[in-house]
């Protein structure tokens, strides 16, 4: 009998194991979804139009499969473009100046407004096919998430404490190995929170996304957002209830399989020389970390990260150049050049209501149902402040409470609020009460967890020093709060209220107008106004209530919100 030579414990290594098999599973069946959904694509627009869509039970996870790969495909999206303008606003002074404010406005452009415009192009891409509409929703999406990462980024670029800074440059690291060895790591528990924030926020806004209808254009895709708008305009119960059951089994299922390992994998990065005494855990980031199959495709992309580090890109001159030219000079071309751009801009808005024949009327309406819609959000999130807050802070400082709530949150964020629909209006319509105040609370259904996140996110990563330190000196009660747990998450909130105010104004177009059945309800508001222009196609109105709501929140974040970011940044960070 011939007896095999042992494995070498290396070759052992390239063997799979149990975890190897389940890893494999995973990514496969990743693969496998992603490839049978991705077949529709080709098929004709026609196929999609008019009621092709039918509610049968069997078709659910179908629909909720394709769903959660349009949101996955947004937030890629949507990451790529927070590494590269988030760190090009905090990196770039001269830029910043252009990109923090543009950034502003297009947090306040409504996701109709995104989608009305950009429906037609979008189409014109794929003439005839569904890919053109899949586009089209996918960048709605995207829309929903992207401002929101980019704020969180920039914030944690912002307020990297210097002695890391140094403590990069100390071991000779170039600007890019420092971003990716010591920001990013900074940047990445906050980014991580507002990440989940944001694939909840694709939800909330699905509806709009692929229940497509501008003007004539009606459009249906396949999914859970156009299955809620079918069985809403059809008074279904219990397809709404189907739709809710397969939301939060879906949500379980990224939870469990992305956003928790995210989570567990992120903890490393908390700035504290003292690990956390419950550090956050995760079944599928044991599965990934021991799965020799993934160790080995991964292993070329980290080792060329780690080539990229001591890579320095030839200057030819140009950095020597730069630095001899006069920065007042600089600064000057760069006003010139915002100063001409602004200029522009203004003209073509000048132009576009010379053409669109509107009157002071016109202007004055809309201008003071942005008054009405202004007055609810300050409301709504000045108590969604006071509620939020305290709770973020304490389940933000006990990790398993943390785990518990995590899903739970994310389901809740995720809630659109037109599923509430039957129940508001059913009792708006029973008791006949205003829609002006009993709509109201819909539009910071789904905003409000941005605050939420963000606080749970600055309370996680607080240090575990200033936890130890406060607890031995005996600070307790208003005075913990004054000077321990309200600074350390200050920053976290502020970007968490900026989101959440742009979000309620988004909110405002599906929240101010509301139906079950025969029975429509309309709240006086900027909100109602753009959704009422949508549906009849009236793209001229549709940009005036943009541009008014663009004028709102850009006032709003400039008086109020902006100043307490640089508060934050300057007062608050660690140090």
């Amino acid at each position: 009998m011939k007896i095999l030579p042992p494995v070498s414990i290396e070759a052992r290594r390239l063997l799979p194991s149990r975890w190897d098999i389940l890893a494999a599973v995973l990514v496969l069946g990743f693969l496998v979804a992603f490839a049978d959904a991705s077949r529709f694509l080709v098929h004709p627009l026609s196929s999609i139009s008019g009621d092709y869509l039918k509610l049968n039970p069997a078709d659910l996870p179908g629909y909720a499969l394709r769903t959660s790969l349009r949101m996955l495909i947004a937030m890629g999206i949507s990451l790529a473009f927070t590494f590269t303008y988030a760190t090009w606003a905090a990196k770039n002074k001269r830029a910043g100046m252009l990109l923090v404010p543009l950034l502003d406005i297009l947090q306040s452009v409504p996701i109709l407004s995104f989608l009305s415009i950009t429906i037609v192009w979008f189409l014109s891409l794929s003439p005839g096919r569904i890919l053109g509409a899949e586009l089209a929703c996918v960048f709605t999406i995207f829309t929903g998430q992207a401002w929101n990462m980019a704020f969180s980024f920039y914030q944690s670029l912002r307020t990297v404490p210097p002695e890391l800074e140094e403590a990069g440059r100390m071991f000779g690291l170039n600007a890019w190995a420092r971003f990716w060895r010591i920001e990013a790591p900074f940047a990445m528990p906050s980014l991580i929170w507002n990440m989940m924030m944001s694939m909840s926020g694709g939800w909330f806004f699905v509806t709009l996304s692929e229940a497509i209808s501008v003007g004539k254009t009606n459009i249906a895709l396949p999914g859970v957002g156009s299955w809620i708008a079918v069985a809403i305009a059809q008074k279904n119960l219990p397809a709404i209830l189907y739709a809710i059951v397969a939301m939060l089994i879906v949500i379980l299922v990224y939870d469990q399989l992305l956003f928790r390992p995210l989570v567990a994998w992120a903890d490393r990065f908390r700035v504290s020389s003292e690990p956390s005494d419950e550090a956050p855990q995760s079944w599928a980031l044991t599965v990934y970390r021991r799965s020799r199959l993934l160790d080995l495709m991964t292993a070329p992309f980290e080792q060329m990260m780690r080539w990229s580090y001591h890579w320095q890109p030839p200057s030819f001159g140009i950095k020597a150049a730069v630095r001899d030219v006069d920065s007042r000079l600089a600064d000057i071309v760069w006003y010139i050049v915002l100063a001409l751009l602004g200029a522009f801009a203004a003209w073509r808005i000048s132009l576009f209501f010379g053409q669109a024949h509107f009157s002071w009327s016109d202007a004055a309406t809309a201008f003071g149902y942005g008054c009405i819609t202004l007055i609810r959000v300050i409301v709504l999130i000045g108590l969604a402040s006071l509620i939020w807050t305290p709770i973020g802070v304490y389940v933000g400082l006990r990790p398993r409470l943390t785990a518990l709530v995590q899903p739970v949150a994310q389901f809740l964020a995720a809630f659109p609020n037109n599923l509430l629909f039957p129940l508001v209006v059913s009792l708006i319509v029973f008791w006949d009460a205003s829609p002006d105040i009993w709509l109201s609370p819909l539009i910071v259904l789904g905003t409000q967890w941005y605050i939420l996140f963000n606080v749970i996110a600055g309370a996680s990563t607080m240090p575990q020093e200033l936890r130890d330190a406060a607890e031995n000196f005996g600070v307790k009660g208003w005075l913990w709060w004054r000077k321990v747990a309200l600074p350390a998450v200050f920053p976290y909130y502020v970007t968490g209220a900026i989101t959440a105010s742009g979000g309620a104004w988004n909110a405002s177009i599906a929240a101010e107008v509301a139906s079950w059945g025969d029975h429509t309800l309309r709240a006086h508001g900027l909100g109602a106004y753009i959704a009422d222009a949508v549906n009849a196609g009236d793209f001229r109105h549709v940009l005036l209530g943009t541009i008014v709501m663009s004028f709102f929140v850009v006032v709003v974040n400039r008086l109020l919100w902006r100043p307490l970011y640089w508060y934050a940044e300057r007062k608050f960070r660690l140090t």
